[in-house]
C-alpha cells in the first residue's frame, strides 16, 4: 500500500537487506547488488534508506540502477533537495563548517547529472517505509522524524532517541544518515542504522555496509554486514570529475576529511575498524489490563 508519504510492504517472511548512503558510488552499489543475488534476494528484497547521491561521481548511473530496478526507497534529504532543484543539499552540516564548503562542489555535479525525469521519480519516492516481520513492526527513516537530516548518532542522549521514536508506534526504526552502523535499544523499543554503502565508516577500512533484517524466534535478527568493493577505481572517477580530493582520500583510506559535525564519542572512535555481528531482539510485548 502506498501513499505520497508512506508505502507499506507489508508482512515480511523472507530476509530483508537494508542499506542507505549510495552517495553515487556506482562500484559499490554493483558489488551489493552482486551479493544480494548470491544471497537469493531480489530487488523486492531490499530497502534503500535515502541518499542515492552525493560525495562520488555517478549521480546519474546510481540513480537510473535504483529506479530501474525499483528497489524500494525513501527521499534522503539530497533526493528531497535535487527533486526541487534546490539550491544546496539540505544535509544539515553546520554554516561555515568544511563539510559545508565541501558538499556544495559535490552537490552542483549531482545536480547537474539529474534529469527531469530523475527528478519526477525522486519527488514520487515515499518519505518512510513500513514493513513488519515475525510480529514486529518496522519503520524505515532517513534521519528523524522530526527533520530528515537530522543526526542521529549512536551516542546521542536518549531522550532525543525517545523524542524522534515517540513519532511512530513502530517497534523498531530503521535509519540512515549518519554514514555510521549502529544497534541501539530505545527502552522497549529499537533504533537501527545500516550505515552508509558509497563512504566508508570513518573505521580507515574502505569497507561499504549494509544489514540483513531476518526472523529469529519469537523476533529478529539484525546482521551487520561490510563488503569489499573497488575503491579505487571510484576514487579515481572522483577525481576524474574534478570533485573535492577530501572525498578521494576518504574511499582509499577509510577516513572521513574531518569531523565537524561528529559529537565527541563518534570522533574518537576514528580509525577504529567497526566489527560486523548480529543483533538478536524481540519487543517487549505489555499486557493490556
Amino acid at each position: 500500500m502506498s501513499s505520497p508519504l508512506g508505502t507499506d510492504l507489508g508482512p515480511r517472511e523472507k530476509p530483508l537487506l537494508v542499506f542507505g548512503g549510495i552517495y553515487g558510488n556506482f562500484e559499490a552499489l554493483g558489488a551489493l547488488l552482486h551479493t544480494a543475488h548470491e544471497l537469493g534476494l531480489t530487488a523486492a528484497d531490499m530497502v534503500h534508506t535515502g541518499d542515492v547521491a552525493a560525495y562520488c561521481a555517478d549521480t546519474h548511473a546510481c540513480a537510473t540502477r535504483l529506479r530501474d530496478l525499483a528497489i524500494p526507497s525513501i527521499k534522503g534529504n539530497v533526493e528531497q533537495q535535487l527533486a526541487a532543484s534546490a539550491g544546496d543539499c539540505g544535509c544539515g552540516f553546520d554554516e561555515g563548517s568544511q563539510c559545508d564548503a565541501l558538499s556544495a562542489k559535490w552537490y552542483a555535479r549531482a545536480n547537474a547529472q539529474t534529469t527531469p525525469e530523475l527528478r519526477g521519480w525522486m519527488a514520487d519516492l515515499p518519505d518512510h517505509i513500513t514493513f513488519q516481520m515475525n510480529g514486529v513492526s518496522c519503520h524505515v527513516i532517513h534521519g528523524g522524524f522530526s527533520d530528515i537530516s537530522r543526526f542521529m548518532f549512536e551516542s546521542v542522549t536518549g531522550t532525543a532517541f525517545e523524542q524522534e521514536m515517540s513519532a511512530t508506534a513502530a517497534d523498531c526504526v530503521i535509519a540512515g544518515h549518519t554514514g555510521i552502523p549502529f544497534t541501539r535499544p530505545v527502552g522497549t523499543r529499537l533504533w537501527h542504522n545500516s550505515g552508509a554503502l558509497g563512504m566508508p565508516a570513518n573505521d580507515a577500512t574502505r569497507r561499504a555496509w549494509f544489514s540483513l533484517i531476518s526472523p529469529h524466534g519469537s523476533g529478529i535478527e539484525i546482521a551487520q554486514h561490510a563488503i569489499s568493493y573497488d575503491a579505487a577505481t571510484t576514487a579515481q572517477k572522483t577525481r576524474a570529475a574534478g570533485l573535492p580530493e577530501e572525498y578521494a582520500r576518504a574511499l582509499e583510506t577509510g577516513l572521513w576529511p574531518n569531523t565537524d559535525h561528529l559529537p565527541a564519542a563518534e570522533t574518537a572512535n576514528s580509525g577504529k575498524e567497526l566489527p560486523t555481528g548480529s543483533f538478536v531482539w524481540q519487543p517487549i510485548r505489555v499486557a493490556a489490563e
